[in-house]
């Protein structure tokens, strides 16, 4: 079984950790939320300072609390794509350093892919296969899931990915950054079905409209008059009804369309993944729906949903076994599909 040291810097989480086969010896995480939170969103520049002030730290505790030293190492692995430029190049580099001042093989890992691989740090998944909801700040897709590297998108959102239309309303509610945990801490206790909000639908250009895929900028759009309209009665905004409605709509959508996916394409099982994946009422709706469609589910365990560097090693883990390894001079790419993710590696190697 091979040891992995895996590093996760792609937005504003600076997580490392040390990963054997599926089992996670050690994990550790710095959060920049409160430092970005007084911009209502992660400043690109300042959490590229971060992750290189936090980095040698978070390694160095890796290591002692796992009792693995570096030369025990098979392999070092770290997030390249996608996400901030400047973020992803302090793991990149920091990663191929220490491949190669221990002779160890590197392996740059698509973030998607490592979210993907998020859900085998809980129960075991039946076999395959299986198809994704991937929902995070920067990404909301739909993924049929065949195998390691296997990977066939079915839907995606066409403008925001859930977890910024959460941070957006939450900013338009005045509550605080993140706006996932901010909306579900306000929505409790409100009623969900208040306000009539839009599921958005996105129109194919040939008629009628993509089954699968999502978008969230006309709920946003409805959010902000609903809330010019209340403010303008001069009444106290009845802030819990309006988070508890939003919520509602985002989990209905998410979960219909993930549900009707999965029945179209003959796949029993679906698996919830990424940072909004944590919402209380995602994923109760979503285990009701599964119920009552005949259909498994199974999610990343809480303390894996959100960015961190255990799933990018497990996903390392499976790459490494099917003998995977990058090039010393890999780049990074901000926008790299999760299709292409098999470019990070060598053209000999992996398949």
């Amino acid at each position: 079984m091979a040891t992995i040291l895996a590093l996760e810097t792609s937005c504003d989480e600076s997580a490392a950790a040390i990963v054997r086969d599926r089992t996670v010896l050690a994990h550790a995480v710095a959060s920049q939320v409160e430092e970005h939170a007084r911009f209502g969103g992660v400043v690109p520049e300042i959490a590229s300072r971060r992750h290189v002030e936090a980095l040698p730290q978070l390694i160095a505790t890796v290591l002692t609390e796992s009792g693995v030293a570096l030369p025990q190492l098979d392999a070092v692995a770290a997030t390249v794509a996608p996400g901030l430029v400047g973020a992803l190049l302090v793991g990149s580099v920091t990663g191929r350093t220490l491949a190669r001042l221990h002779g160890l093989p590197f392996l740059g890992m698509h973030h998607l892919e490592a979210h993907l691989c998020s859900v085998e740090l809980g129960s075991p998944l039946p076999p395959g296969p299986y198809l994704v909801l991937l929902v995070s700040g920067g990404h909301t897709e739909l993924i049929r899931v065949d195998g390691p590297g296997r990977y066939q998108p079915l839907g995606r959102s066409h403008d925001d990915a859930a977890g910024e239309a959460f941070d957006k309303v939450a900013r338009l509610l005045g509550l605080t950054y993140p706006g996932g945990p901010a909306i579900q801490a306000a929505a409790e206790g409100g009623d969900p079905h208040r306000f009539a909000l839009p599921k958005g639908r996105v129109s194919r250009p040939e008629g009628g409209f993509y089954p699968y895929d999502f978008s969230f900028s006309g709920l946003k759009t409805a959010m902000l008059r609903q809330v010019r309209a209340l403010e303008a009665t001069a009444e106290p905004l009845p802030v819990a009804d309006l988070a508890a409605s939003f919520e509602q709509v985002v989990a209905d959508v998410l979960v219909e369309r993930s549900c009707r996916c999965a029945r179209d394409q003959g796949l029993a099982t679906i698996v919830l993944v990424g940072g909004v994946a944590a919402n209380r009422r995602l994923r109760q709706r979503m285990e009701r729906s599964c119920a009552e469609a005949g259909l498994q589910w199974r999610l990343a365990p809480l303390a894996f949903c959100t960015d961190n560097a255990a799933m990018v090693g497990v996903a390392a883990t499976q790459r490494f076994a099917q003998g995977c390894s990058s090039p010393m001079d890999l780049g990074v790419a901000p926008r790299l599909p999760l299709v292409q993710a098999g470019q990070l590696y060598e053209a000999t190697a992996c398949f």
